[in-house]
């Protein structure tokens, strides 16, 4: 059904990183979730008007909430899908994740509506009519829920949604709190014991978990998280795959949206290498990163000498000494200059965030290090860099 669904609406479903394919997607699982949303927010107010329940009633208007987040979606696509103009150079493709931030704020709001009213329910229960037609009611929105679990998650992996995946998580939640409250339903009128406001406050803690969640998902790319490290990874050989790049660092993903990324990072060149020819091969990587990523690159070159073993031999030995303050510590822009009475090293060094260290510990632990090295004395030039990726192991 998923795949007939988008072949009948997509025409061209596999170039999804396109603006208008991507919205044609939020369209979709927008239509989709208004239309059954809706019909599932009237089956289960009946059913809650039949049985008295407050776990039902409550549920039908998660119902009714969820079609506006889906409304919420459809504009956020809809507004992610707008070409750059001068006041967003980079398009608004963040709305997408702003939509989906707005969708998690619609379904805590529920989780805490829901959760007072059941508090209410607990303090003050009511009798519960058992209702075979809501029973049926029930199990079918439970049916229905799992469906478009099922097939906003398979829309948002296809395409790398946060809001999708935050609609997937909603109705998964959706359908677990329906079955709760099927179950206090049955037991309820078949028993007489009043656990209808209990169910309510299971069916809101599974709301909030949810809301949770889908918030966390959106709020990442827009604070800027870490990139995926399998990308930066596969960034980074094919950068290195070409003879005249000797090493890289500095780089960073600059996300404005799916599909609309930059990037920058840093390239080590031979300093004796004709700049020209270099710059000519620099121009290549970009353009074949734009090509196989679709991302916009800027590589900045970095000249180091490659042909001196002294300097080579020092750079290892220096390599070895930073990695033993941290495995994860690494160097780049080493150069030596010699004076009469002492070498210079000059370096920078990338620390990772999560190092506890400061950044003139760093240098101090590395200039006692070094200073112990033979074959000196040795003055150490130290920059710190704080790492915005892991590096390539």
């Amino acid at each position: 059904m998923v795949d007939f669904l988008v072949k009948r609406f997509i025409s061209r479903p596999d170039d999804w990183e396109d603006p208008d394919i991507r919205q044609r997607y939020g369209l979709l699982s927008g239509g989709v979730g208004i239309f059954l949303n809706l019909l599932l927010s009237v089956g289960k107010f009946l059913a809650g008007l039949l049985t008295g329940s407050i776990a039902i009633t409550a549920d039908a208007f998660n119902n009714l909430s969820d079609a506006g987040s889906s409304v919420v979606t459809l504009v956020g696509f809809r507004m992610a899908a707008k070409k750059a103009d001068d006041d967003h150079p980079f398009g608004h493709g963040r709305m997408e994740y702003i939509s989906g931030l707005i969708v998690a704020a619609a379904i805590l709001l529920v989780g805490v509506e829901l959760a007072k009213s059941s508090v209410g329910k607990i303090l003050h229960p009511e009798e519960i009519a058992l209702s075979w037609v809501s029973v049926g009611i029930l199990c079918a929105a439970i049916l229905v829920k799992l469906w478009m679990f099922r097939f906003n998650r398979i829309l948002g992996r296809r395409i790398g949604s946060a809001a999708m995946a935050a609609t997937a998580a909603d109705s998964l939640s959706d359908a677990a709190a329906t079955s709760a409250v099927l179950l206090g339903t049955l037991v309820g009128g078949l028993t007489g014991v009043h656990i209808d406001g209990w169910v309510g406050i299971l069916v809101a803690v599974f709301i909030l978990r949810a809301g949770w969640g889908a918030a966390k998902d959106t709020l990442d790319p827009l604070l800027g998280q870490s990139p995926d490290p399998a990308l930066v990874q596969s960034i980074e050989q094919t950068v290195l795959a070409h003879d005249s790049v000797t090493g890289i660092h500095d780089l960073i993903i600059h996300d404005y949206g799916p599909g609309r990324s930059m990037l920058s990072l840093h390239a080590e060149v031979p300093m004796d290498a004709d700049v020209l020819a270099v710059h000519d091969v620099i121009d290549d990587i970009e353009r074949e990163l734009k090509e196989k990523y679709r991302i916009e690159a800027v590589i900045h070159m970095d000249p180091i000498a490659t042909t001196d073993p002294l300097t080579n031999e020092l750079k290892e030995r220096v390599a070895g000494l930073v990695r033993e303050l941290d495995p994860a510590m690494t160097i780049h822009d080493f150069r030596m200059t010699q004076g009469p009475h002492h070498k210079n090293l000059i370096f920078d060094v990338v620390v990772p965030h999560r190092c506890p260290l400061a950044d003139e510990e760093v240098k101090a632990r590395i200039a006692e290090r070094v200073d112990a090295l033979p074959g000196g004395p040795y003055f150490t030039v130290v920059s710190i860099d704080r790492a915005y990726t892991e590096p390539l192991a």
